[in-house]
């Protein structure tokens, strides 16, 4: 007979599901600090919709979208599902998962009961018009990332996803492990495979941001699995042999530089040029890790306002930066000068569609993909591993708690042989497209 509750780590049979679930539970008046934010409570189950699963959690991702869901800032995202006629005035986060599937919907097809998984965290409804069409669901005015502006995260002993989330677990990473990449190795796949002719291939040069970080540390994998050329940049030397060690070309301090922050206005020629001289010194460390004098062809970007203005003078002709984050501020400032005569692209990007999600966890189930697993912790340490994140503590690479397993080191087998993915293009775009070569009266704004 099925229990009411299971303690945690006691996990029920297959498919048998209890009416109620221990969950670390947000709520508004306790809007906070991480330390302050979360709190043991025992809440419902959710119940699931016929598109949906029940996953029991056996490990989860540390994202800093929930130190924000905790801090109630830059939104109130439980005032905001209230606003949308959702009645519950808490929040349960957690935007990366491992898990079993326990529960279907009766739409369901591409998972059981008893299948283990990992998920992404990008939720769209079915029926809006957009998704309907075929269109990008990433352009859906419904999408939503789940466990941060939905309710019903991983950081709990069960959770609902629609079963387009669900993806393979990959057989040879422990639970932890497997809890750690999804929502940074989607992102970083989008932002690199999924924008037409300027998509990462090989011998592309892409300069990384934050190579160190949960983010970049996926994205140095990914473009060296397509044959790419990784550069990271990092904000200090001890980062260098980490970044190296996941496939970086080499790596720059960005300490070594003095002239980050919004552009100076272009008619002050003292402030400006003190600027530009900053930018060619980075444009010319690019050059020293490379051994020649060559250009990003992509510039990987989340810092936004420090570092917009010299993404966009370093980047290639025919180039893009292609950024999904702003970390030092939204302000961005641009010298039009370097996007329009050089044909630059500035690319936005947010996650990624259930495509780009599984062809990215091709990689990881081939092992092509290293979790960057730096640090897991028990599930009563999920407010201090928000709190190493809000403090900027944390270590490099990705965070994960254990929440239905009960020791470190569980859920790994021998991998299987898998197929690695081969991104395709939108007709109409190619991989070939002539790269465009500067006419002479360009000549001037390149780096020297």
């Amino acid at each position: 007979m099925t229990k009411e509750l299971y303690d945690l780590g006691e996990q029920p049979p297959l498919g048998e599901v209890p009416a109620t679930m221990h969950a670390w539970l947000i709520r508004p008046e306790r809007f906070g600090p991480p330390l302050e934010a979360f709190q043991k409570e025992v809440v419902d189950v959710p119940t699931i919709a016929d598109d949906e699963v029940l996953v029991y959690v056996m490990a989860a991702g540390i994202n800093y979208n929930n130190v924000w869901a905790g801090l109630g800032i830059p939104v109130d995202v439980i005032g905001a599902r209230n606003k949308a006629g959702e009645p519950e005035r808490f929040h349960i986060g957690g935007s990366d998962a491992s898990g079993i599937v326990y529960a279907v919907g009766k739409d369901v097809t591409n998972v059981k009961v008893g299948d283990e998984v990992v998920m992404h965290c990008g939720k769209w409804d079915r029926n809006c018009p957009t998704v309907v069409r075929g269109g990008d669901p990433m352009y859906s005015p419904s999408f939503r990332i789940w466990g941060y502006e939905t309710n019903y995260g991983s950081f709990a002993q069960f959770t609902k996803v629609q079963a387009q989330q669900c993806m393979p677990k990959p057989k040879h990473l422990t639970w932890e492990a497997a809890a750690a990449y999804t929502l940074v190795a989607a992102t970083a796949w989008r932002m690199l495979h999924g924008w037409g002719e300027n998509a990462v291939k090989e011998g592309d040069v892409a300069l990384i941001w934050g190579g160190a970080g949960g983010l970049g540390s996926m994205a140095i994998q990914i473009v060296k699995a397509a044959g790419g050329i990784p550069i990271a940049v990092v904000s200090g030397e001890d980062k260098f042999d980490y970044c190296m060690k996941l496939g970086a070309k080499g790596c720059i301090n960005r300490n070594d530089f003095d002239h980050w922050g919004m552009l100076p206005h272009w008619k002050d020629d003292a402030a400006y040029g003190t600027w530009l001289k900053g930018a060619r010194k980075f444009g010319s460390a690019i050059w020293d890790v490379l051994g020649e004098r060559r250009a990003p062809n992509i510039v990987f970007e989340h810092p936004g306002e420090s570092t917009i203005p010299s993404s966009i003078f370093v980047c290639d002709t025919g180039g893009m930066v292609v950024v999904c984050a702003g970390t030092t501020g939204y302000n961005a400032t641009v010298d039009l000068r370097y996007l329009w005569m050089r044909q630059k692209r500035l690319q936005g990007s947010h996650f990624a569609n259930a495509v780009q999600s599984n062809q990215m966890n091709q990689l990881a189930l081939a092992g092509k993909l290293d979790p960057c697993l730096s640090q897991a912790f028990t599930y009563d340490e999920i407010p201090l591993a928000h709190d190493l994140m809000y403090r900027n503590k944390h270590p490099h690479g990705n965070m994960a708690v254990l929440v239905g397993a009960t020791d470190f080191g569980q859920g790994a087998t021998a991998p299987e042989p898998v197929a690695l993915p081969h991104p395709t293009l939108p007709e109409g775009d190619a991989h070939t497209t002539p790269r465009i070569v500067p006419h002479a009266t360009d000549r001037e704004l390149l780096p020297e």
